[in-house]
C-alpha cells in the first residue's frame, strides 16, 4: 500500500491511497464467505458455495466490490496511522480506481477528513495575567455572621402582606387554552427564591392571606414545557424568619466560641479564604483566556456546525438566528479550548490514574442528581469513560500552564496558587447542618487536582 497527504487547510487533509490486488487478496477471501453465507445456490448447502460456482452464478465484479467495501476502512485506517494523522468526523470517500474482475490491477482512492491541527504551544512563563485583590470588610463578615443567624432562626406568622424573603403557604392552578394542566395545593415557598416560575414573585409580592393573582408563565418542563400558562396564585399563609440576637449567646450556642468577637475573627478567616479561593478560579479563568490569546487554534467548520446543529436540535431551536449566533460562538472556543489543552496534554505527557478519574466522577454525580456509582455505571453502559479520562487530563493540563504562568494582584504582588489547596471539610462555626448548606471553601482543590479545573 502507497499513500499521500496533502494539506487543504489547516484543519482538512486529502489522503491518496493506492491498494495492490495481492493486498486485497484476505478481503477477497472474506467476500467469497459472505456472498456464500447469503445466496442459496442448488445443489449447495448455505455457506458452503465454492468460489468458481460464485463466479460463474454473480460474477467476479460482485466479489470484488463486496471486497473493495470490506477493505475500505481497514486501509484508511492503515494510512491516517502512517501519516500521523489525527482524523475528526466522518471521511469523505471516493473510490478512482477499482481492481479488474479479470486482469487485476490496483485499488486506489482518495479521502478527505478533517484533522486535529498541529498547536505550537508557547512557553507558559510568558502568560501573565492579574487577578482582584483579596480584601475581606466587615460588610463580608456581617453576611456569613447572618446567614449562620438564619440557620438558627424561627419562623412566626404575621398578618400583613408578603414581603421579598417571607415563608409562604401557596395553591398554584394552571391551564392553558383553558385546559387545566396542574393544581398544587399547600406549596411552601419563599418569595424572592425564583425556583418556581417567572413571575411568581412579582405575583405574590403585596399579596394578603386569602388573595389570589393571575400571570402568564412560561412552563420548563413537563409535556407543555417552553409553551405559555395561565397562572393563578392563592396566598394562605405568610411567616417572616426571626433571627436570634448577634451577642455571647448566640456565640456559644452556635459555634465553638465563647464571645461574638472570636465567633467573628472565625468568619472572617472563612471569608478570607474563600476569596482566596475565588481569586484562584479566577486566575485560571484568565490564564487559559491568555494562552487561547496566545496561541492560533484553527477549527473545521463542520465539526462547529455540527455540535450547533446538535445543541440547538436538543433545545428545538433550530429557527432561532439569534441563539444561533451565541451557540456557534460559545461552540468554536469551547472546541479550540479542547484543542488547545489536549495539545498541552500531550507536551506534558499527562497521565490520569485510576483514583483520578474516580475523584472526578464522584465529584462530578451531584451536578446531574445521581449516586456516584450509579453514575459510574452510567458513564461506563454510554461508553463515555474515554470522555472522562480526556476531561481530567485537560484539566491538569490547565493546571501545569497555571502553574508556569505569572500571576499577580491588583496590587502588585505575586498570588500564591495555594490557596486552590482543599480545605478539610468543617462545618461552619459549630453547626450540625452544616453539611446541608452550600460552603463556599468547600469545593476548594488544589491546582494539581483534576477538580480545580473547570472548563
Amino acid at each position: 500500500m502507497k499513500s499521500a497527504v496533502e494539506t487543504l487547510n489547516p484543519t482538512r487533509v486529502k489522503l491518496t491511497v493506492e491498494v495492490g490486488f495481492d493486498e486485497l487478496e484476505p478481503s477477497m477471501s472474506s467476500a467469497y464467505k459472505t456472498i456464500a453465507e447469503q445466496v442459496n445456490v442448488p445443489g449447495f448447502r448455505k455457506g458452503k458455495v465454492p468460489p468458481r460456482v460464485i463466479d460463474q452464478r454473480f460474477g467476479r465484479g460482485a466479489v470484488l466490490q463486496e471486497a473493495v467495501n470490506d477493505a475500505l476502512p481497514k486501509f484508511y485506517g492503515q494510512a491516517a496511522e502512517e501519516n500521523e494523522l489525527r482524523p475528526l468526523g466522518q471521511p469523505q470517500v471516493e473510490v478512482t480506481d477499482v481492481p479488474d474482475a479479470k486482469d487485476g490491477g490496483d485499488l486506489k482512492f482518495t479521502v478527505e477528513v478533517d484533522v486535529r491541527p498541529t498547536i505550537e504551544l508557547p512557553d507558559y512563563s510568558t502568560l501573565s495575567v492579574t487577578v482582584d485583590d483579596v480584601e475581606v470588610t466587615d460588610s463580608d463578615v456581617d453576611e456569613r455572621l447572618d446567614q449562620l443567624r438564619e440557620r438558627f432562626g424561627t419562623l412566626l406568622g404575621v398578618d400583613r402582606t408578603a414581603a421579598d424573603g417571607d415563608f409562604v403557604s401557596i395553591d398554584i392552578y394552571g391551564e392553558i387554552d383553558g385546559e387545566e394542566i396542574e393544581t398544587a395545593k399547600g406549596l411552601s415557598y419563599q418569595v424572592g427564591a425564583g425556583t418556581m416560575l417567572d413571575g411568581l414573585d412579582e405575583a405574590l409580592t403585596g399579596l394578603s392571606a386569602g388573595e389570589s393573582k393571575s400571570f402568564v408563565a412560561e412552563l420548563a418542563g413537563g409535556d407543555r414545557a417552553g409553551q405559555d400558562a395561565d397562572i393563578t396564585v392563592t396566598l394562605q399563609s405568610v411567616k417572616e424568619r426571626q433571627l436570634p440576637d448577634a451577642d455571647d449567646d448566640f456565640a456559644q450556642l452556635a459555634s465553638e466560641f465563647d464571645t461574638l468577637d472570636e465567633l467573628r475573627d472565625d468568619l472572617r478567616e472563612q471569608a478570607a479564604k474563600a476569596k482566596a479561593f475565588e481569586q484562584g478560579v479566577q486566575a485560571r479563568d484568565r490564564v487559559l483566556e491568555a494562552l487561547l490569546d496566545a496561541v492560533e487554534v484553527p477549527v473545521p467548520e463542520s465539526l462547529v456546525s455540527e455540535e450547533v446543529h446538535r445543541h440547538l436540535e436538543n433545545e428545538d431551536r433550530l429557527e432561532d438566528d439569534e441563539h444561533r449566533a451565541e451557540v456557534t460562538e460559545e461552540a468554536g472556543k469551547s472546541i479550540r479550548t479542547q484543542f488547545l489543552l489536549d495539545a498541552v496534554v500531550e507536551k506534558e505527557e499527562v497521565s490520569v490514574s485510576q483514583n483520578e478519574l474516580i475523584e472526578y466522577l464522584v465529584a462530578t454525580a451531584p451536578r446531574y442528581g445521581m449516586d456516584p456509582n450509579a453514575f459510574a455505571q452510567a458513564v461506563d453502559e454510554a461508553g463515555q469513560v474515554p470522555a472522562m479520562v480526556a476531561e481530567v487530563a485537560r484539566r491538569k493540563a490547565l493546571a501545569a500552564v497555571l502553574e508556569g504562568a505569572e500571576v499577580k494582584d491588583a496590587s502588585g504582588n505575586d498570588v500564591d496558587l495555594e490557596a486552590l489547596a482543599p480545605r478539610q471539610e468543617q462545618p461552619d462555626a459549630g453547626d450540625d447542618d452544616a453539611a446541608a448548606e452550600p460552603d463556599p471553601d468547600a469545593d476548594a482543590p488544589r491546582a494539581d487536582d483534576p477538580a480545580a479545573v473547570r472548563l
